[in-house]
């Protein structure tokens, strides 16, 4: 059976799809999975003979209406698709999906629970964890595969050697103060604290290309700070997060990106909640935040998007109050387990 898998957008979004397609083809040895996604993302993904990659590009040859339809007929001129699964659920997908009816292939869409995520921030329906968004991605395939259950041990095989050495005699920490939304983040001066708390450890920076002069300027103040920003491709930077003692993040890509290297995670949330669906893989124990009990705004914002001023109010408040030591005191549990 030829699966063609669609999920484009962020990297945090589609590294989650990693264990499920893992998981899918591992499990079905009948199944061939064509992925079809930003081709610099392959590295997210554990190499398998039945696992394809179609070459997308949506900024110019499959950009627009047309685009996507030369982008279907591309593919099925490569092969026979049997069924189309779509793992995003946008303007853009739904086109690729029609497309595919009018060459008469089934397709299916997850279900993204936006409605459940909805009443769990308005307080509609009791405040409970949602289902996790990899369970969601796993159960479009039920009615097409015979396991679609999760392996709950999965890690990335990463068999590229990190690009830099790492002391092996002193914890490196990685560190990525950012995210895609402002309000997801602790703030530079809770980092310069936190990294000055670790003046005995190593420290990496992580972050994407539009935060490298942030990051550099973080790094100048310190001599055991170092920023991997820029520097690297995503499959060097996974070899490098595979090899760290730890990483601190907030609610954002390289939070899954550790989780996939089975790296310990310290989390740091504020205007979003874990409980919408989006929460790390394996270290919800390792989350820092301030319960709903002392701070029933929480969460104010599904993916941390801010529209009100009393959004704004809540997402600021959300990530002031929680201290620096809360994080040091993670970071002692963790590499004192270890």
């Amino acid at each position: 059976m030829n699966i063609a898998v669609i999920r484009f957008s962020s990297l945090g979004d589609v590294a989650l799809t990693s264990p499920v397609v893992s998981s899918i083809l591992n499990k079905n040895k009948e199944v061939n999975i064509w992925l079809v996604t930003n081709p610099n993302f392959m590295p997210l993904f554990e190499k398998n003979d039945r696992l394809h990659f179609i070459n997308t590009d949506l900024n110019k040859k499959h950009k627009g209406v047309f685009g996507l339809q030369k982008l279907v007929v591309d593919i099925t001129n490569e092969t026979k698709i049997d069924v189309v699964v779509d793992l995003h659920d946008v303007l853009r997908t739904k086109l690729l999906r029609f497309f595919f009816k009018l060459k008469g292939v089934k397709t299916i869409t997850f279900n993204k629970g936006r409605k459940e995520k909805k009443k769990l921030l308005t307080g509609k329906i009791p405040f409970q964890p949602l289902t996790h968004i990899t369970k969601r991605y796993s159960k479009a395939f039920a009615s097409i595969v015979k396991d679609y259950s999760i392996n709950k041990e999965f890690k990335l095989l990463n068999t590229i050697n990190p690009p830099i050495q790492l002391d092996m005699h002193t914890s490196t920490i990685g560190i990525a103060p950012y995210a895609a939304h402002k309000s997801k983040e602790w703030g530079n001066e809770k980092i310069d604290k936190l990294i000055k708390s670790l003046s005995n450890k190593n420290i990496l920076l992580l972050g994407g290309k539009n935060e490298i002069k942030e990051l550099e300027s973080i790094e100048k103040k310190h001599k055991h700070c170092k920023s991997i920003a820029g520097k690297y491709n995503l499959g060097e930077e996974l070899s490098i997060i595979a090899n760290l003692s730890l990483i601190i993040c907030m609610d954002s890509a390289n939070m899954h990106l550790a989780s996939l290297t089975q790296t310990p995670v310290i989390s740091i949330w504020g205007p979003t909640h874990h409980y919408l669906g989006f929460g790390p893989l394996n270290d919800t124990g390792n989350i820092v935040e301030i319960p709903k009990e002392k701070m029933p705004c929480r969460p104010c914002s599904i993916y941390g998007k801010i529209k009100s001023n009393d959004q704004k109010e809540c997402a600021k408040k959300s990530m002031e109050k929680i201290t620096v030591q809360q994080v040091l005191d993670k970071v002692d549990q963790i590499i004192n387990a270890h």
